[in-house]
Order: structure tokens, then sequence, then C-alpha cells
């Protein structure tokens, strides 16, 4: 069954109405599992080029549990939204929702770069793109957006709560041996400790999860 990509949706033109719009979304937004078998998992990634005009937006999916990529899709748009922190899905989804309709091979789970939970309104790019899809998603963030933790093991599969106002929004996870830890966060219909499985799970030799390391040279390559 493809993914049920909306034929309208309003985009902001103004940093009150994208936060207003997540203020509302987030309402929609499912923190218990709500996954079913998974065969296919997709990683999405977004640069820009021509000075942030134009916005290319990859999607690459893969086997599961094998990663095997089988597919994959860029789109290119102009951008249609500036760089604000903490908006930046108002300025990414667009294309990556144009990328996303041309999959012949349906995603069962999907690998943001970015975050989910873990965003100062709880409202992050895999918040955002789940809600839309109504398709479970993870966020998978380098660096941290909001919030402390204690420090990480050194160990694959170390990880501490990443705490904002008193409340979990992810985890610190790390998911190679004394190499960085990236940040995760349930996105839509996906738990914090489901998440934390999928994410190591997808993530081989290299720090970065297979899903978004496909993306993301999809979507850096300017070739």
């Amino acid at each position: 069954m493809p993914l049920d990509i909306p034929s309208s949706i309003y985009w902001p033109n103004t940093v009150e109405e994208a936060l207003a719009i997540q203020q509302e979304l987030r309402k929609e937004v499912i923190i218990a599992d709500q996954i079913g078998e998974v065969r296919y998992v997709a990683g999405v990634d977004v640069g820009f080029e021509q000075e942030g005009t134009v916005t290319r937006a990859a999607v690459a999916v893969l086997t599961f549990p094998g990663l095997q990529v089988v597919e994959t899709f860029l789109a290119k748009q102009t951008t249609r939204f500036p760089y604000v922190p903490g908006l930046l899905s108002f300025r990414e989804i667009p294309a990556l929702l144009e990328a996303l309709s041309n999959l012949k091979t349906t995603p069962d789970l999907i690998l943001c770069d970015g975050h989910g939970t873990a965003h100062p309104r709880r409202m992050g790019i895999a918040c955002h793109l789940g809600v839309l899809l109504d398709c479970p998603t993870i966020g998978v963030g380098k660096s941290l957006l909001v919030g402390r933790h204690a420090k990480v093991g050194l160990q694959r599969g170390d990880y501490e709560p990443l705490v904002h106002q008193g409340e979990t929004i992810g985890a610190v996870l790390r998911t190679r041996t004394n190499f960085n830890p990236l940040y995760i966060s349930g996105g839509h219909k996906v738990s914090l400790q489901t998440a934390i499985d999928y994410v190591l799970r997808c993530t081989t030799k290299y720090r970065l999860p297979e899903t978004t390391r496909a993306a993301h040279n999809l979507a850096s390559n300017m070739k």
C-alpha cells in the first residue's frame, strides 16, 4: 500500500504561522508504538544548492533487516521557507513529500535526518513528517538541539536520556564505539525504546544508520 501523501497542505509564510501550525500538529503526535512488520526502512535527507534557493530532497529505501538499497529518488524544488532553527521542517518537507510520492516501494518506517520529539515544541521534522503521512518515523539528529544529558558511555549501544524541562524527550545514543553519539527520538507511532532499537539495527560499521548514509549521499551529491 503506497504512502498516503496529502494532496493539499497549507505552507506558512511567516514564523508566527509556522509556530501556530506546530502547536496544532503536536496534538496529533503518537509517542506509543503503532508499528507493524518492518520489511522496508527509508532514510530521508535534504541538501541545498544555489545559495539555499533550491532544495534537494532525497529518499532511500532499504530492505530490513538486510539493509540493501532497493530504491532511491531525488526531488528538487524552489525553497519556500527561510532557515529558522526549530522550523526546518517547513523548509524541507515540501520537497521530501515530492520525493516520497515517487516511490514504488512503500517503507514501513522512515528514519529522518533530524529530530522528532527532541525539539523545543516536541515537533521536529520526524514528528511533522510522520503526522502528515500517518507513518512511523524516527528522528536521528547529529547534533543537540535542546535538552541536557549525562555523560554517555563509550561503547556501542550505550545511551543516556535526553531531558528538557523535566521531560525525557529522547536519548543520546552511541552507535559506534568511541565515536560521537547521535540524538535519537521518536517521531510518530514509535516509542523511544523502539526508536533506539531500530537505529542500532540500521547501523552497521559507521556512526550513521545505513538509511541516513544512503539518503545523505544522494542529497549531497551535486553531480
